[in-house]
């Protein structure tokens, strides 16, 4: 063999060799951040139940007040008629 094979056949020994550490360490740093993807989803989920549970909070506290509005509606109309009848 000559030099030039040796040193050819090193080189691509080398390169192979770097290659594979380097798509090793490509496949684990995918793989970290597939995991981070999955753990931010969920916490975008959570956020979304909150902010659905607040909306859903907050439209049950104006028909409460709506209710009670329409209960004072009705005790002021009943007020009314009351008072008429001891006018007459």
């Amino acid at each position: 063999m000559e030099i030039t094979q040796i040193l050819f056949s090193a080189a691509i020994t080398i390169t192979t060799i770097i290659l594979t550490v380097v798509g090793i360490q490509l496949i684990l740093v995918l793989k970290d951040i597939r995991t981070l993807v999955v753990k931010i989803n969920r916490i975008v989920k959570e956020f979304e139940k909150v902010g659905f549970n607040i909306g859903h909070g907050y439209s049950e506290v104006m028909g409460f007040f709506s209710g009670l509005k329409s209960l004072f509606h009705i005790v002021d109309i009943l007020a009314k008629k009351k008072h008429k009848k001891h006018e007459k």
